[in-house]
């Protein structure tokens, strides 16, 4: 198994860190494990929403542009000719 040492840790890091190990009842080391595997979640996590925030984006600049730009009596038209 690989091992971390970090060395000049912000004090602020480490006390919010020590916290969260007493309250979890972990070793500092166990709750820093446990925070560093929650980071690709975290990621993910990310990724997924702008992901939809995007895709959301495009559905609502696409039919807002379709409803100002074409008539429904067109559209009733063109679908009947079909």
């Amino acid at each position: 198994m690989s091992t971390l040492q970090i060395r000049h840790l912000p004090e602020d890091v480490f006390q919010a860190l020590a916290f969260r190990a007493d309250k979890e009842h972990r070793s500092l080391a166990q709750q820093a494990i446990v925070e560093l595997r929650k980071l690709p979640e975290i990621e993910a996590r990310k990724l997924r929403l702008q992901t939809l925030q995007d895709i959301e984006s495009e559905l609502t600049g696409a039919h807002t542009e379709r409803v100002l730009s074409v008539e429904p009596e067109a559209l009733l038209r063109e679908d009947r000719d079909r």
